[in-house]
């Protein structure tokens, strides 16, 4: 062969490996990212995710999403919140009508959501004495300007502790939710004002199927499983099994929802994702906000910071089966920028439109 011809046939020979390089890594990135067959979730008797809007942490007139980013058009959203969890019999404390009612993961918000006839997403915790409850963050410092970590109380302790004690949102624009949860953990909880940290089980009570949840298994390192880790989703799982309502369930962690792929495979289990930066957050993190990880829950959902609907995984999950659910849309504007991406919304900060 001439040496022309040599290297001809050389650079052919690197072009077909580069090729089926690139075919392997594709075909890798399918396998990794691909949810359960439809084929499988048919088989398995796995219902879809609801159709409705779902409100983040309940229908809330204090916490999460209520920044003086969002003060032009929040006012609508929280007079509802207020009005619905009023309906639902809550109210605020005889001696301070401008007390939150509904505070983020409370039992008014959730009534209020129910009353407005919104789904719910919420989150799970254990206590120091094994309750589950619904609280977002690991501590208390945001919600009740209380540093203790919600793993080293108790429910009891838990339950004395007011949710936002201090003035709400409804008047005077959004202070940031930090600002409003003033210093007085020691004031005693009335029944029906000031709102706790609640057991799941009495969510579950109080929603009673009226409309239907997402719920979150929240950890504190989605990169660790503990024991720890095993006994929430063992009791909150043991909770769902006995609820009659539509729900469905997610994590950011995929070894809860492979938990789920292995025990219970008929719920419809979604894996919580979002961008990660590789310099500052690590390969493991920007690896799963690809998505990467998903091989090991194969979920029926991803829940997707709304921003990154367009991402290419995203649409690539979603092109192979996945139902794809925006977190937390705040605003009309971005909700139009979005809407195309997903199939279902959680909202909050503002009044979505009737369906």
């Amino acid at each position: 062969m001439s040496g022309a011809g040599q290297r001809s046939h050389g650079r052919n020979g690197f072009v077909h490996r580069l090729l089926a390089g690139a075919a392997m890594a594709g075909g890798a990135a399918v396998w990794a990212i691909a949810p359960r067959l439809p084929e499988n979730r048919g088989r398995q008797g796995v219902p879809e995710v609801p159709q409705a809007w779902y409100a983040h942490r309940g229908l809330h007139d204090a916490g999460s999403g209520l920044t003086p980013r969002y003060a032009s058009g929040s006012a609508e959203y929280v007079a509802l919140a207020r009005r619905m969890a009023m309906q639902a019999g809550y109210g605020a404390a005889a001696d301070d009508d401008d007390a939150p009612i509904a505070p983020e993961n409370s039992l008014a918000a959730f009534a209020g959501a129910c009353e407005a006839g919104y789904g719910i997403e919420l989150d799970l915790q254990l206590t120091a004495d094994d309750q589950v409850v619904v609280v977002h963050d690991p501590d208390l410092r945001r919600v009740a300007a209380d540093p203790r970590r919600v793993a080293d109380l108790t429910y009891d302790e838990l339950s004395a502790i007011p949710l936002f004690p201090g003035p709400s949102v409804f008047g005077d624009a959004v202070a940031s939710s930090h600002d409003r949860a003033l210093s007085t953990t020691g004031r005693a909880v009335a029944t029906g004002t000031l709102q706790h940290v609640p057991l799941f089980s009495d969510v579950l009570a109080l929603v009673a199927g009226r409309v239907p949840l997402i719920v979150e298994y929240k950890f504190t390192d989605n990169t660790r499983w503990s024991d720890r880790c095993e006994l929430l989703m063992q009791k909150g799982d043991a909770l769902l099994r006995a609820y009659e309502g539509p729900y469905v369930v997610e994590s950011f962690h995929p070894k809860a929802m492979g938990w789920y792929r292995r025990h219970r495979p008929e719920v419809n289990r979604g894996q919580l994702s979002c961008r990660g930066d590789l310099r500052r957050e690590g390969i493991s993190v920007w690896a799963a906000g690809l998505l990467a990880f998903d091989w090991v829950s194969r979920p029926d959902f991803i829940a997707y910071d709304w921003v990154g609907g367009n991402d290419p995984s995203v649409v690539l999950a979603r092109r192979l089966g996945a139902t794809t659910v925006s977190w937390t849309v705040r605003s009309p504007e971005e909700l139009a920028t979005c809407a195309s991406w997903f199939d279902r919304h959680i909202i909050e900060a503002f009044v979505p439109p009737q369906e």
